[in-house]
């Protein structure tokens, strides 16, 4: 420790100097601390940045069932799916073309009926009983 005594100095610089000692003893502790200060910063900083672990999962897919659809048409249909009295639109098709329509929320086995709807709305195509839903039912219009 570095002890400043002044020779024959009045009352007031003494003060100074023992402020500017006091001073020069504090400056070495700050600039430590500060150093710390950053040095902790950095490391919490750095390893926010990291590769962090995570798990992740995905819902196991339902099979969805598929008509592939032909239609013979001149014109465009739009293809619903009708179970309990409710439709549910599928697709439009366009005239003379052959889809596979995916037909998502109506499960595999469902027994439903197929409808075909000219875009014009003058004809309509429905199965003339209920089918079930499986990966893939072929359908055709007329």
């Amino acid at each position: 420790m570095v002890s400043c005594i002044p020779l024959a100095r009045s009352e007031g610089s003494q003060r100074k100097s023992g402020l500017a000692t006091r001073r020069m003893e504090v400056l070495p502790m700050k600039r430590f601390c500060v150093g710390l200060g950053l040095t902790v910063m950095m490391s919490m900083s750095i390893n926010a940045c990291g590769p962090r672990q995570a798990s992740v999962r995905t819902a196991p897919t339902s099979a969805e069932a598929t008509i592939h659809f032909t239609n013979n048409l001149d014109q465009p249909v739009n293809v619903y799916v009708v179970q309990g009295g409710n439709e549910t639109f599928v697709r439009q098709v366009g005239s003379n073309t052959t889809e596979n329509l995916p037909v998502r929320g109506i499960a595999l086995g469902s027994q439903v009926l197929l409808r075909a709807v000219t875009v014009d709305g003058k004809k309509q195509f429905d199965t003339q009983n209920p089918v079930a839903l499986t990966s893939t039912y072929t359908w055709r219009v007329p």
